[in-house]
């Protein structure tokens, strides 16, 4: 039998918080720990493996939802290449469209951001800034009710 260690020592290892674990716990991500007798939750292999599980898919980017879902794969240890490869390339759509969102926002504000330029290389620092004007006049996204 392996080493039980108490939550301090799991989080030590992993890098993560107590408070971490304790919400992992909360939300389902981990099943409730084993208690010593004084009440101390204690962690054994498996759920250290399955919180190094959580801990990197996280990292790749995947939110609380779809580590859940990769979770109920794990679980049902049919961790198969054709569902991981589903999972794992929805996640890359999601990230493209959130680039091509994030791009758009990048060109709406460079202008701006050349135009505020121009009134400070001007030494009219304290000008209002026709920037902000633009703002309030041209922006396709609000309309009037």
């Amino acid at each position: 039998m392996s080493a039980l260690l108490q939550i301090g020592e799991v989080a030590r290892r992993l890098n993560l918080s107590v408070q971490t674990l304790y919400f992992y716990e909360r939300i389902g991500l981990i099943p409730a720990p084993q208690r010593s007798t004084s009440g101390y939750r204690l962690f054994d292999t498996r759920d250290l493996e399955r919180l190094r599980f959580i801990t990197r898919v996280k990292a790749l980017g995947l939110s609380l939802d779809e580590i859940k879902e990769m979770l109920v794969l794990y679980d049902g240890e049919s961790l198969t290449c054709e569902a991981i490869h589903a999972k794992l390339v929805s996640k890359v759509q999601d990230l493209d469209r959130k680039i091509q969102r994030l791009q758009a926002l990048r060109d709406e504000l460079t202008p701006l951001i050349h135009q505020c330029q121009t009134y400070l290389d001007a030494s009219r620092p304290s000008q209002d800034c026709a920037a902000l004007q633009d703002l309030t006049t041209t922006n396709p996204e609000v309309s009037e009710a």
